[in-house]
């Protein structure tokens, strides 16, 4: 599927309040025509990434959260048993139970702002050109999970195999419950841990592995209905996303553009095939966000895109397949700084278009 955002703006995903309606009133304001469901850290623990998407592990035991750590009990009496119970779940979502597709679903009390944004959108969403969520990814889960011994889960292929398959679980039901408003629903797997990739201390993750990991969560996306991206605010080794069947690549381009520059040919064979890229332009550093403004990130931007040019990309792809967001989350920012954050990206978003003839 082609995505063609054409400058359009939009969030990764984390915002810095807990009242949800105050949250999705700064995503509608700023990114109105690409609003995403908001997450809201600062709410605590009940916003963590095991209430938000790993919830069925909990409730058929196979993951402990004690309050203090997560980690999976293998030693268990009941783990077989547990683990037949989870199967026969995913198995009936993978035949198209929709009422199985639910044990997946984000609990209201940990997802505070995606039914405030299901609710407001419920109202109208004649404005509204895409819809996006977001789900943790599977290595950036993996690395916290531990099992009864300590060991991250990421080394165990079954507990790995759990942890994949319940995000894409939670990832196409996302998409599938969005899709009803009859917008394009963008689900991204944000997954800051890619960046390990490649380190002394973890050369036992491969690319193949990682790769097979994001494939099974973007084709539950896609058989749901949905575009999926991936966002990292790191550098990392960008082939290995360009080579799956995505829609959008997501990078902090204000801190890390450099890194993409040795792939430039394997991102111009993801633009050629209709991939997107998100630039994450605007800095979500406090100091860096109040130093600049939209000229100078417009300056910022013409430099990057010259370098690609140089490399055999064309910039009509460029243009048509660029969509803006900050460098990361702003969740646990200061409410003003994040307001900043999305102002400016929605006002980089505006002149870019305007400047490019773009409607």
């Amino acid at each position: 599927m082609f995505f063609e955002p054409r400058g359009l703006a939009t969030g990764i995903g984390s915002v810095p309040y807990t009242d949800p309606t105050r949250a999705w009133l700064l995503v509608k304001k700023y990114f109105p025509e690409i609003p995403h469901w908001p997450q809201l850290p600062l709410r605590g623990r009940q916003e963590h990434f095991v209430n938000q998407s790993l919830k069925l592990l909990v409730k058929t035991g196979l993951l402990i959260d004690d309050g203090n750590k997560i980690y999976f009990d293998t030693t268990r009496p009941d783990w077989a048993d547990s683990l037949t119970e989870f199967y026969s779940v995913y198995l009936a979502c993978e035949e198209g139970d929709r009422e199985a597709l639910n044990e997946f679903a984000l609990r209201q009390d940990a997802a505070a702002g995606f039914y405030i944004f299901m609710d407001e959108i419920e109202k109208g969403n004649e404005g509204f050109s895409f819809l996006k969520g977001q789900v943790v990814g599977p290595l950036t889960v993996s690395l916290q999970a531990k099992d009864e011994r300590g060991h991250f889960a990421y080394y165990n292929e079954q507990l790995r195999d759990l942890i994949v398959k319940t995000l894409a679980m939670n990832a196409a039901w996302q998409a599938d419950a969005m899709k009803r408003f009859g917008r394009p629903v963008l689900i991204f797997i944000d997954d800051p841990a890619l960046g390990v990739f490649g380190q002394s201390g973890y050369i036992t993750i491969t690319r193949d592995m990682i790769k097979e990991d994001l494939k099974t969560i973007i084709e539950a996306i896609h058989k749901a209905g949905g575009l999926a991206g991936v966002h990292s605010c790191d550098a990392i080794d960008w082939s290995i996303l360009f080579e799956l069947d995505l829609e959008v690549v997501s990078f902090d381009a204000y801190n890390y553009f450099s890194s993409i520059v040795p792939f430039a040919a394997h991102l111009r064979e993801f633009l050629n095939r209709g991939g997107a890229l998100a630039w994450g332009l605007v800095p979500t550093l406090n100091d860096r966000a109040l130093d600049e403004d939209m000229n100078s990130l417009l300056k910022i931007l013409d430099g990057e895109w010259a370098e690609l040019l140089e490399r055999g990309i064309s910039r009509d792809i460029l243009v048509s397949r660029c969509l803006f967001t900050p460098a990361c989350g702003t969740g646990l920012l200061d409410p003003a700084i994040a307001e900043r954050i999305y102002s400016l990206t929605a006002l980089l978003s505006k002149c870019f278009r305007e400047r490019e003839g773009l409607k």
